[in-house]
């Protein structure tokens, strides 16, 4: 959620905000989101004949966007939704029956828009000097490449369980699987 969205509501939750110090990728093209910490607000979905509250943590981030919140995979698995991105939908299970969302399509074009001129428009920080700064650290024997690639080791399973080998593919002896013998046949 953005701080500025917070403002636009009229929540002030300035201190209900927990430290958070993980970074977000993918709102600024190449720049990273630092949040001043997490939210947990209720979330209502559906209409008065059918909703669904759950309560939705959320990154506080202190940048202009055209987004007002965006639901990650954290909140999607909580709420059990299933998004569409094709088709704008968004479904989850209510009281009474599927709750679906649609979303409108010129406004997901217009935020689209606005979000790419406001990437193109964002500094994005030069951080091939740090690299170059960190590689003249590094001595010789850490930049050489290693000429071999290391072997793929194979897991094999200890000589106290017993196992049996089973055919993958009728006529092809080369794809097999290695199962422990003393399974439940179910």
């Amino acid at each position: 959620m953005f701080a500025s969205t917070l403002k636009k509501m009229g929540l002030d939750i300035v201190d209900q905000l927990n430290p958070s110090k993980t970074p977000f990728f993918g709102i600024v093209p190449g720049n990273t989101a630092t949040p001043i910490g997490q939210v947990t607000l209720p979330v209502a979905f559906g209409t008065r004949e059918n909703f669904r509250t759950k309560y939705v943590r959320f990154e506080v981030v202190n940048l202009e966007s055209s987004y007002h919140a965006i639901l990650g995979t954290p909140a999607l698995a909580q709420l059990i939704a299933i998004p569409h991105y094709v088709y704008l939908l968004l479904k989850m299970q209510g009281p009474k029956g599927v709750l679906t969302f649609r979303g409108e399509l010129k406004k997901s074009h217009d935020c689209d828009q606005e979000a790419i001129e406001y990437a193109s428009t964002t500094r994005v920080p030069d951080t091939s000097g740090e690299v170059l700064v960190a590689v003249q650290q590094l001595s010789q024997s850490e930049m050489e490449i290693p000429s071999q690639r290391s072997g793929q080791t194979k897991i094999r399973p200890t000589n106290e369980v017993s196992t049996k080998t089973v055919q993958l593919h009728e006529g092809n002896s080369s794809k097999t699987a290695v199962i422990g013998g003393g399974l439940d046949p179910k």
